[in-house]
C-alpha cells in the first residue's frame, strides 16, 4: 500500500495514463517520419526498447490509441493545469491528443490519396471497431473516426468486428452528429461475414488488432476483391512480402 496526500493520489492516477498515452503519441510521430523515408518503425520500436532506460512497452505505432481512459485522463490534467494558470504544462499535455487525433486523420487521408482521391461509391471494407482486440468497448476507438473521414467522402463502408454489435457501430456514428442518422445507415453496413464481405471491394482497412485477421484466407479475398486491390493495415498485423506476394498493394503504418 502506498500512502501519499490527496492531490498526489489524483494526480498520480491521471499522470501514469498520461505517460503511457504519451508513449503511444511519441512512436506514432515517428511512425509517419518512418513512412516518408527507408526506416521501419518496427526496427525502431525493438532498437530504442533495448534501452533499459526506455523500455519496449507500449513503443506499438498503430492508427491510434483509444479506450475510456487515455483521452479523459489527459483532458483532466490539461483542465487543472489550465486552471492553474499552466498554460504551457497544458499544452504540451493536449499535444498528446493532438497527435493521436492527427495518426487517425493521417491514416484516413491515407487511404482517399491511395484511391486516386475520389473514394465516393467506392466499397471499403472495415476490420475491426472495437477499440483494441479481445473487447466490445468501442469509446474512442480509431475506428468511428476513420469512418466517419470517409463517409464523408460518401464511400460505401463495410464493417466487420467479432463482438461489436450493429446497434452500438450505427450509435457510435449517430453519436458524432456529423450526417443524418439515415445517411450512416444508406452508406456504412455490418456483417456478420468478414471474407464475403470484400466481395468486389477496392480496399480493406484494419483498425482493430484481432488475431482472426492473421488467419485469414488472403488469397481468396484477394481474388474476390476489385483490381488493384487495397489493404492499409493500421495495426501491423500482416506480413508485407506476404500480402505484396499474393498481389495486394499494401500498406502499413510505419514503413514507406
Amino acid at each position: 500500500i502506498l500512502q501519499t496526500n490527496v492531490w498526489s493520489s489524483e494526480l498520480s492516477k491521471l499522470v501514469a495514463n498520461a505517460f503511457l498515452a504519451q508513449r503511444v503519441s511519441s512512436i506514432n510521430t515517428i511512425s509517419a517520419l518512418c513512412e516518408k523515408t527507408d526506416a521501419n518503425i518496427q526496427e525502431i520500436s525493438r532498437a530504442i526498447g533495448f534501452d533499459s532506460r526506455i523500455g519496449s512497452k507500449f513503443l506499438n505505432a498503430s492508427v491510434g490509441f483509444g479506450g475510456s481512459c487515455f483521452q479523459k485522463d489527459i483532458l483532466n490534467l490539461v483542465y487543472i493545469a489550465r486552471s492553474y494558470g499552466l498554460t504551457e504544462v497544458a499544452d504540451y499535455w493536449e499535444q498528446v491528443i493532438i497527435a493521436n487525433d492527427y495518426q487517425k486523420s493521417r491514416f484516413a487521408e491515407n487511404i482517399i490519396s491511395t484511391l486516386y482521391n475520389t473514394i465516393s461509391g467506392k466499397k471499403i471494407v472495415i476490420y475491426g471497431w472495437a477499440f483494441k482486440k479481445d473487447t466490445n468497448d468501442t469509446r474512442e476507438s480509431a475506428a468511428i473516426a476513420v469512418a466517419d473521414a470517409l463517409l464523408e467522402e460518401q464511400a460505401e463502408i463495410i464493417v466487420y468486428d467479432p463482438k461489436v454489435s450493429e446497434e452500438r457501430i450505427y450509435a457510435d456514428l449517430d453519436y458524432l452528429d456529423t450526417r443524418p442518422p439515415e445517411e450512416n445507415k444508406r452508406l456504412l453496413k455490418v456483417t456478420k461475414n468478414a471474407i464475403e464481405a470484400t466481395q468486389e471491394a477496392h480496399a480493406i482497412a484494419i483498425l482493430t488488432e484481432w488475431d482472426e485477421f492473421k488467419n485469414y484466407d488472403w488469397k481468396t479475398i484477394y481474388e474476390q476483391m476489385l483490381k488493384p486491390a487495397f489493404v492499409f493495415d493500421g495495426r501491423r498485423l500482416l506480413d508485407t512480402d506476404a500480402m505484396e506476394s499474393i498481389g495486394f498493394n499494401y500498406y502499413k503504418i510505419g514503413q514507406s
